[in-house]
């Protein structure tokens, strides 16, 4: 089993890279220069290269999501509160893909029928906020193993010691910011430069609250 638990690993991280590559190139890349494309070039591109690209990020999203599973599973991750943190983090962006990025920009690409001027404010705000918990995933992911411990101890298994309340917290804040993420604002989130400085001190405030409160 040992192969298989590393091969599981490996991909967990390789589907990782394809979605997460895919996120940032939606966000950064093409979001940006669809607001200096020309018309033609912008439909084109729409119509063309848009849908290959969200099969390669939705099906990302979901080798991801179902590797994840069996590790979480097989491997006792329930006992290891930056899992705890990171799986959390990674089922909302996980949802948000094909739960309303995806049936949304269908809608965008003319795949189906539908409202494009509504569907795209909502896809552009489930984009943003998988970018804002992107950064913390990643913490929680490799703190699972490399996790910084106050007290230079092993990290504290939830099984024996129960959730920190720092955790808790940390829990409850990925959790509103995933209903921000259905129906809320934009806020910060609205620039690149915007959502990457929220990302970046979002688990920063994470691994704060997990370590010291």
């Amino acid at each position: 089993m040992q192969y298989v638990d590393f091969l599981a690993r490996w991909a967990h991280v390789l589907f990782g890279i394809t979605w997460i590559g895919l996120l940032y190139y939606f966000n950064f890349v093409q979001g940006e220069y669809f607001k200096e494309a020309e018309a033609d070039a912008k439909a084109d591109a729409v119509k063309k290269l848009a849908p290959r690209a969200l099969w390669w990020f939705r099906w990302g999203a979901m080798g991801t999501f179902l590797v994840g599973l069996y590790l979480y599973a097989r491997l006792g991750a329930t006992s290891n509160p930056y899992i705890a943190v990171g799986a959390l983090a990674g089922t909302i962006m996980f949802l948000n893909v094909w739960l309303i990025i995806w049936p949304a920009q269908k809608i965008v690409c003319g795949i189906v029928e539908g409202d494009a001027g509504a569907a795209a404010p909502k896809a552009a705000l489930a984009s943003r906020t998988n970018v804002l918990l992107s950064a913390t995933m990643l913490m929680g992911m490799l703190g699972s193993k490399h996790g910084f411990v106050p007290d230079g101890k092993a990290i504290a298994s939830i099984a024996d010691k129960g959730l920190s309340m720092g955790t808790i917290i940390s829990l409850i804040i990925i959790l509103l910011l995933g209903f921000n993420g259905i129906k809320g604002k934009m806020g910060p989130m609205a620039s690149v430069s915007g959502v990457i400085v929220s990302s970046i001190v979002l688990a920063l405030i994470i691994f704060w609250l997990m370590n010291f409160v």
